[in-house]
């Protein structure tokens, strides 16, 4: 009998598992020289009367996501530290994640799961498990990018943040920019006639969207605009939404005789270092 476990990241094909290898290095070339962030306007602009009708129009395919599964290919720096590497990850409204990072051959680099504010992570290779911590948390310290799941598939999907709501616009020459209640900005330009989502602001970041694949971002940019200093960019390929998902894709099942880790050991070690080393 299939495990449904393994749906997420068995159905993605045998080319997506050969791939998904995480690697950790302290100096990368692709990583070692800063990169242009882009400059966003400023000032008042000339009010946009139909702000909200411009929004509802551009965050249509992102609003009607009820799952989203693709591959994430991650390259940057995180707390000072190189980082390139393929996870899958998986998501389900409102706040379901998987995430997880494999190796060429043998068990996962790490398997994390999260439903209900609540997170487990696995790092079969080192035989180690963290339980009961906040998603947001596991991911700062794994990753650098301490954002919770419903957050980070809004801005995997283009969206920015969940069930955004429009407070004012603006047109500043090219850009259109949409102020969200709860202290976000959309920065929307012109792609062949039609407005699309360049960059945006909320809470500690400002994302990019160099790149679209139709409805959905091809490339994200995340740029801390605190401490801890993380740019990181996600090349997003085999996307899929809405395909339903067995509950069980976002649990994991721990061997008995696997040794707990704590999320200070886990921060101590650096991002993505606790789940690059092998037995």
């Amino acid at each position: 009998m299939r495990d449904p476990r393994c749906e997420l990241h068995d159905r993605r094909g045998p080319r997506a598992r050969g791939s998904l290898h995480f690697v950790l290095c302290t100096a990368l070339l692709a990583s070692s020289c800063a990169r242009h962030t882009l400059t966003l306007p400023t000032g008042g602009g000339t009010p946009l009367a139909n702000a909200s009708a411009v929004h509802v129009d551009i965050a249509k395919a992102c609003t009607g996501v009820r799952t989203l599964t693709a591959e994430l290919a991650l390259s940057g720096r995180a707390g000072g530290e190189g980082v390139r590497g393929r996870a899958v990850v998986g998501f389900e409204r409102p706040d379901a994640m998987r995430l997880e990072g494999v190796a060429p051959i043998g068990p996962p680099a790490f398997i994390l799961v999260a439903a209900h504010g609540i997170a487990t992570l696995l790092l079969p290779r080192d035989e180690r498990v963290l339980r009961d911590a906040k998603p947001e948390e596991i991911l700062g310290a794994l990753t650098g990018v301490a954002l919770a799941p419903a957050d980070l598939q809004a801005i995997l999907s283009g969206c920015v943040v969940p069930d955004a709501t429009v407070v004012s616009g603006s047109e500043l020459g090219d850009w259109v920019v949409l102020e969200l209640e709860g202290g976000a900005t959309i920065y929307l330009r012109r792609d062949r006639g039609a407005l699309q989502v360049r960059a945006a602001r909320r809470d500690g970041w400002q994302i990019e969207y160099p790149a679209w694949q139709g409805a959905f971002p091809a490339r994200v940019r995340l740029i801390s605009t605190g401490e801890p200093r993380v740019d990181m960019t996600a090349e997003i390929s085999q996307l899929e939404t809405n395909v339903d998902l067995d509950a069980a894709a976002f649990a994991v099942e721990v061997p008995a005789d696997t040794a707990p880790i704590t999320l200070n050991e886990l921060r101590a070690a650096g991002p993505l270092r606790a789940a690059s080393t092998s037995r």
